[in-house]
């Protein structure tokens, strides 16, 4: 048994029918965040049409269940576990609200009568002509989870890895061979079993300049707390010097959509990260504001105007109190979405629907992110160098190393500034 999200399966079905498998169930998590929303009819014939090749060749191979990312299986950070419930109760004891013959059928018909984006299709599991399901995890199956997304694979590995796991009642806790697509949390071991080593992600810029002294202060909301710390150091939860480190995580707003309450915890971030700044105990403070993207991502155009203020609002806090302490400001993100948020045709004009009305972007964007550096405490002459061609996220690295005063390690992406006498 099979059991993964966004589609890049032909390898993985294609090694596991070649090394003996009779019998393979996928369960399938549609996206509509880092990929259009609308896109999942198509990847889902298309997997139909995969599996329809491996019958004919003896192999008794189905989609079993399903449901969006959002709603189904992908919480991460232990934000919200019904979240995983839900995909637990489809995947491994074949219960959902919805039962349908084919998975091509349940996507379109969730999307039409549910108005659900691909996000946020409800669970389904496919059924017999008798109305069983056609795969539920049990015992002596082999589950992979095929995912590009570690953060988002860490609580499902857990539920399906872990003996004395007390998050949600599972009913039965399925004798399996588990193993991740990678391993997941390098800090955790999660999950003990994994069919590709991770990548060796050694020296990141927090532990070099927390082992050179640079006292350091992370603070995000549960949703995005992980990308200042997790991901930040490499795939590892956990400090590198807890005498070093501060890590502040303010509870998300569980169990709703983002535009429901769309300006987040974007104060309370900016509160926290002020009172560090104002403290004076760290020489770093790093924070995620996550409003326009989470929030972006619903599609609720109204409400990512609302939550792009909060952002603002935010930050001007952080700010006046880098300005009361003479300090150094860095501001940019990982990717666009509140930004522009409708479907355009190959001339930036927007795309309508049958009924004419415009279509709604809710994947990311791909146009460049701003990135500002100022501050009272910038040195006279720091300027941006002209001569880093398509600099991006890599080189900020480097960038924050220079304005603590190190010199970056000579294999990092190059730095984003110099410094020019006057």
């Amino acid at each position: 048994m099979i059991l993964f999200g966004f589609f890049s399966w032909q390898l993985l079905l294609k090694g596991a029918s070649e090394n003996g498998a009779k019998r393979i169930r996928v369960h399938i998590l549609t996206d509509g965040r880092d990929v259009l929303d609308g896109s999942s009819v198509g990847f889902v014939e298309t997997l139909e049409n995969d599996l329809a090749k491996l019958r004919e060749k003896g192999v008794d191979a189905q989609i079993a269940s399903g449901g969006g990312r959002m709603y189904v299986t992908m919480d991460r950070y232990e934000n919200d576990w019904e979240v995983v419930k839900r995909g637990w109760d489809a995947q491994v004891l074949g219960e959902a609200p919805y039962k349908f013959r084919s998975a091509v059928e349940a996507v379109k018909k969730l999307r039409e009568d549910t108005k659900a984006s691909d996000q946020y299709i409800p669970p389904f599991v496919i059924v017999d002509e008798n109305g069983k399901p056609v795969g539920p995890i049990v015992d002596g199956d082999a589950v992979v989870t095929f995912n590009f997304r570690a953060d988002r694979m860490v609580m499902i590995a857990k539920s399906l890895e872990y003996e004395d796991f007390d998050k949600f009642d599972r009913v039965r806790f399925p004798k399996i061979h588990y193993a991740g697509m990678l391993q997941y949390d390098g800090e955790l071991k999660l999950p003990s079993h994994y069919l590709v080593s991770p990548p060796e992600i050694e020296r990141t810029s927090g532990e070099y300049l927390v082992h050179n002294g640079v006292r350091t202060f992370a603070c995000s909301e549960t949703v995005k707390f992980g990308h200042v710390t997790f991901f930040w150091n490499g795939n590892r939860s956990g400090y590198f010097d807890p005498s070093m480190e501060e890590y502040v995580e303010i509870p998300s707003d569980s169990g709703i959509t983002f535009n429901v309450k769309p300006k987040m915890k974007a104060v309370e971030i900016a509160e926290k990260a002020r009172d560090a700044i104002l403290s004076r105990k760290f020489h770093q403070v790093r924070v995620n504001l996550p409003n326009g993207d989470m929030v972006g991502h619903t599609g609720d155009i109204e409400a990512t105007i609302v939550a792009c203020k909060a952002a603002d609002e935010a930050v001007k806090i952080i700010l006046d109190a880098i300005e009361q302490v003479g300090g150094i400001y860095v501001v940019t993100a990982d990717h666009g979405n509140a930004e522009d948020m409708v479907k355009r045709n190959k001339s930036g004009q927007p795309l309508l629907d049958k009924a004419g009305k415009i279509q709604i972007l809710t994947s990311h964007t791909l146009q460049p992110v701003p990135i500002a550096i100022g501050g009272p405490g910038l040195a006279a002459g720091v300027r941006f160098r002209n001569d880093v061609p398509g600099g991006g996220l890599a080189n900020v690295a480097a960038t924050v190393m220079n304005l603590h005063g190190f010199e970056a390690p000579s294999d990092y992406e190059p730095t984003l500034i110099e410094v020019i006498d006057n």
